[in-house]
């Protein structure tokens, strides 16, 4: 039999890529590929792009250049090494890599990764290959399912994709055009996905999509379902202990997935929601279809039927156009919605967006100084609410043995890592923690007795206070 041939995937950004990385495992696993760690002993390197940070094309010409050397020093000992970029600089770049990056032998994009193995037998007998089109087919329905070991080597925790694409179009987002308009898988194909996971002993699902709640996929019955419809169904799943769902848009958020969060103990009481930003100026400037007030009144949807429910949320610095006043918006919408975490980021404009050619542009000295104002902001909220826990008991799903010996960790509802000194049989349970103590983002504490009463944990002061504000109390 021949010796298994190594695979080497790096991921940039998304969770979408995480999945994305681990279905091309699972794809090349029945080519004879298994994973390894290094690059230096791959047979195949696979760049698995995003698009969305700055300068994120030249970050991967940058590790491609890296690559060439270690390609180079396999031939030197004889070995081949293939170089694959995927993803969605791929989708957006592809005859530009092909250009500028010999090294590189296959290109693929998000969409056709279950092309891979065609791919590299093309290239070995062509040279080169490159995939950047939308392909008719549904690439779920070719994907080989994971197998058993892969599923249980990989945790507790999955990651499953419902959804792909985005019709809004936002002026500074690529997404609509490296991963195409809203897609939304049937629910038979998911319920399947996740049947498997769990009698292979995952117990958290975190359903994802680049507009996850904009979920509309064919049901059992023949009706369209909505996000909130398949959270109902995959709860009754046994086994599952935990829902989540990434990332959402404030205007798909509908009844149904307000509804799912009142009645439904397994969703998590968190969710991350991107505004970008607090002005309706910008907003407008931004294609977002929503102004602040309609953010906000999404929110107090979600607080009236979970008082214990937390957010996170997405925010551009500096979007071309942006004043002080329109940043000052931006402060006071977190000031007043308070934050259990938050990512901010500057702007910086992606190629062929319509933002990229907008004229008024803020200096990278005014972005600076507004991301470190708006970080201080968010971080003193995160840390308000992550100092509520101290004293709570809260439930924690234990995930891993922890780097310190006899310590297990595992996460709250809110995704926060929680420590204890435990046996490594509670890997897998849901069991409440008394919180004692803060070490940076993570909570220390001890199991506490099952008999004891396990309260949610509550809001931060801070967060209470802004909506009893915002309600006129």
């Amino acid at each position: 039999m021949k010796p298994p041939r190594k695979l080497h995937i790096k991921s940039y950004g998304c969770q979408m890529n995480v999945y994305d990385a681990q279905r091309m495992v699972d794809t090349l696993a029945g080519e004879g590929f298994v994973e390894t760690a290094t690059v230096d002993d791959a047979d195949l390197v696979i760049l698995n792009t995003c698009h969305i940070r700055e300068k994120a094309s030249e970050k991967v010409y940058s590790e491609l250049g890296r690559l060439r050397v270690a390609k180079d020093e396999a031939a030197r000992h004889g070995r081949t090494m293939n170089i694959a970029v995927a993803g969605c600089v791929a989708q957006a770049e592809g005859q530009e890599i092909i250009r500028r990056a010999p090294v590189v032998d296959v290109v693929v994009g998000p969409q056709s990764y279950h092309h891979l193995p065609q791919l590299l037998a093309r290239a070995k007998s062509h040279g080169r290959a490159l995939e950047t089109e939308f392909p008719v087919e549904d690439k779920f329905s070719f994907l080989p399912p994971p197998a058993a070991d892969a599923i249980r080597a990989r945790g507790i925790s999955s990651f499953v994709t419902v959804q792909e694409g985005c019709d809004k179009f936002c002026t500074f987002c690529v997404v609509p055009y490296t991963r195409g308009t809203e897609v939304s898988r049937p629910v038979a194909r998911i319920v399947d996905d996740v049947l498997r996971l769990a009698d292979h002993g995952v117990r958290e699902i975190t359903l994802i999509g680049q507009n996850v709640n904009a979920y509309h996929g064919e049901g059992p019955n023949g009706r369209v379902w909505s996000l909130g419809d398949l959270l109902r169904r995959l709860a009754d799943i046994p086994g599952i202990v935990r829902l989540r769902y990434s990332t959402s848009h404030p205007r798909d958020v509908d009844d149904t997935l307000i509804e799912a969060h009142r009645d439904l103990p397994a969703l998590m009481p968190f969710v991350h929601l991107p505004v970008q930003s607090g002005s309706d100026r910008i907003l407008s400037a931004m294609n977002r279809k929503h102004t602040a007030d309609d953010y906000r009144a999404v929110i107090d949807r979600f607080r009236a039927v979970r008082q214990d429910i937390a957010f996170s949320s997405d925010f551009i610095v500096g979007f071309p156009g942006e004043t002080e006043e329109d940043f000052s918006a931006t402060l006071a919408l977190v000031t007043q919605i308070g934050y259990a975490g938050a990512y901010s980021f500057k702007y910086s404009p992606r190629p062929g967006t319509p933002a990229a050619d907008m004229q008024e542009t803020v200096s990278a000295a005014e972005m600076d100084e507004r991301l470190v104002r708006l970080q201080e902001l968010i971080d003193s909220q995160q840390s308000a609410f992550n100092q509520a826990a101290i004293g709570n008991i809260v439930d924690v799903l234990f995930e891993r043995s922890a780097r310190n010996p006899g310590q297990i960790v595992g996460r709250t509802a809110y995704l926060q890592p929680a420590h204890v000194m435990a046996a490594p049989d509670i890997i897998g349970q849901v069991l409440p923690v008394r919180i004692e103590s803060l070490e940076r983002y993570s909570l220390l504490g001890q199991l506490a007795p099952a008999s004891h009463e396990q309260g949610r944990l509550p809001a931060s002061p801070q967060m209470t206070a802004s909506s009893q504000t915002r309600m006129g109390a």
